[in-house]
């Protein structure tokens, strides 16, 4: 079977093609019980990049995300993250990671019991205690305007908000420390077309305006062709290939073949043209 290119390789269409990897995982393996999800897996991700996730179904997306933000330990392997070792027990490499990094979950994963504004203040209160509650109360505005929500929604619980305006709050609380690097677990699942697309551009614009490297899980094509510069594909235990869209297509493993020449992926690809024009 045909393996993935080194990450390290120049691809055609790769505008960060050279750039350095701020995320590089080395020989990741992944077990629960007898089984393997992640065996001798390497990826870079690197700067100012947005990188796209793939894989079917139990082929460890969101366990390879919490492995490289160390919320789980892996069996083998090595992961740098930012020039930190992801993997130390050194207190000071682990908050390192944690204030340059920001996390959207699927679900959002905002405290039911707090406001919109608490949940943002809630990675600033535990990184700058030293703030006065005006200044985080104010930066929190700042954040919560800058993922396209009102200013009234700040004193709001997450139950009062749809769920396009929760998966905002959350980015919102992403957003708090100002990190380089956004991790983002299906940004757009259970959202309509128009709200995903939505997303989608917000997306794009910040990672533009702020320099942002986003790792970005998901299953919504649109999406990969969309704003991603990269895509990775997870298979085999693996990723088979890391590349631009144009490349990805055409590598001949039988799911990619499958999930790229399919018809939502051809409605999706032909989307591209008419969607940059509207930008």
């Amino acid at each position: 079977m045909q393996t993935h290119a080194p990450p390290q390789d120049v691809a055609e269409g790769d505008p960060n093609a050279g750039a350095e990897a701020i995320i590089s995982v080395r020989g990741l393996v992944n077990r629960f019980g007898d089984q393997t999800v992640h065996d001798n897996l390497d990826l870079d991700v690197r700067r100012g990049e947005i990188l796209g996730v793939v894989g079917g179904s139990g082929t460890g997306k969101s366990v390879l995300m919490r492995s490289i933000l160390a919320l789980r330990r892996p069996q083998a392997g090595t992961i740098t993250v930012l020039d930190a070792d992801a993997l130390s027990d050194d207190p000071a490499a682990r908050l390192h990671i944690e204030r340059n990094t920001g996390v959207l979950f699927q679900d959002g994963a905002l405290f039911s019991s707090l406001t919109v504004g608490e949940n943002v203040q809630v990675p600033l209160k535990e990184h700058h205690a030293e703030l006065p509650d005006s200044w985080r109360y104010e930066l929190a505005l700042l954040k919560v305007k800058l993922a396209g929500l009102p200013a009234d929604a700040l004193n709001k619980l997450p139950a009062q908000l749809s769920g396009g305006m929760r998966k905002r709050a959350g980015l919102a609380r992403a957003l708090a420390l100002d990190p380089p690097l956004l991790f983002l677990d299906e940004p757009t699942a259970g959202l309509d077309p128009i709200g995903a697309a939505a997303f989608d551009r917000l997306i794009k614009t910040l990672q533009e305006a702020l320099g942002l490297t986003v790792f970005l899980i998901t299953h919504d094509l649109d999406t990969l062709y969309a704003i991603c510069d990269r895509v990775a594909v997870l298979a085999d235990g693996k990723v088979v290939i890391a590349a631009p869209l144009a490349e990805v297509e055409r590598f001949e493993h039988p799911w990619v073949q499958e999930y790229f020449h399919g018809p939502r992926a051809r409605a999706a690809r032909s989307a591209v043209p008419a969607q940059q024009e509207a930008d």
